[in-house]
């Protein structure tokens, strides 16, 4: 082979190994970034959940339906429940 032929295929050796070199790199620091996003989706949906369970609780005691709700369970069935009771007792007599 010629000199020129020699220089040629040396730099693109170089060049290969160079390229093959930050390649490994790259996949390694990929591997391991993976691993890191995966941790924190997995930490983000658990958070995701309680905010979840967070918000429903929030909306029952805020909303007018939740509001309605716990008054007639807390007030009006009692009441209802002593009438019902009542009624009974004047019909068994």
């Amino acid at each position: 082979m010629n000199t020129a032929e020699w220089i040629i295929v040396v730099i693109l050796s170089v060049t290969l190994f160079i390229f093959l070199l930050c390649g490994i790199v790259l996949i390694i620091r990929l591997i391991s970034i993976s691993k890191e996003v995966k941790e924190v989706v997995i930490e983000g949906q658990d958070i995701a959940k309680n905010a979840n369970g967070i918000v429903s609780n929030v909306k029952g005691m805020t909303s007018i339906g939740g509001t309605v709700e716990m008054f007639v369970d807390k007030y009006i069935n009692p009441k209802l429940k002593e009438k019902m009771k009542e009624v009974k007792k004047e019909e068994k007599k």
